[in-house]
């Protein structure tokens, strides 16, 4: 439970910095990876991480210019990244400046079917991205891909601190 906005906001930022570099770890090649016909490619996890700041999030009310649509989705990893770092910005701005304290137990429908505090809907905003993440971790081992270390070292890594 997040008691006030701050709180949110600061562990966003470690998930959004988290998130980017992986983001960054990505190629224009990597981004068809996919298990197989039918699963969403390492590119459409990454787009769906983007869109899904504004499609979970915008579901308290809260109002910011971010990109929701699959037709929109960049061609390469490089405008992907920028896309998230710019929707990831204008919602903790928004955050900042609307929501008090008081926002955050205010009970919301979310998604038409979902009652839930506002402080819910933003734990599960950054589970969400967290589960894709890891989705987007094995797609992109299996593209040969490094995979930067997220709550602490990855296999190269660690490799790289044992010389």
């Amino acid at each position: 439970m997040f008691n006030n906005v701050e709180e949110f906001i600061t562990e966003w930022k470690m998930e959004e910095a988290n998130t980017i570099k992986l983001l960054k770890a990505m190629t224009d090649e990597s981004l068809d990876q996919s298990i197989g016909e039918d699963f969403s490619s390492l590119g459409e996890l990454a787009w769906h991480i983007t869109t899904a700041i504004k499609a979970i999030i915008s579901q308290s009310g809260l109002q910011f210019e971010a990109s929701m649509s699959k037709e929109e989705m960049p061609a390469t990893a490089k405008e992907i990244t920028e896309k998230y770092t710019e929707a990831s910005k204008a919602m903790i701005e928004a955050a900042q400046k609307e929501w008090k304290e008081k926002d955050l137990n205010q009970i919301i429908n979310a998604f038409g079917f979902l009652e839930m505090p506002i402080h819910a809907l933003l734990r599960m905003a950054i589970s969400h991205q967290t589960h894709h993440r890891g989705q987007m971790t094995v797609l992109m081992r299996q593209a040969g891909l490094a995979i930067p270390g997220m709550y602490g070292p990855s296999k190269e890594e660690w490799a790289a601190m044992k010389g």
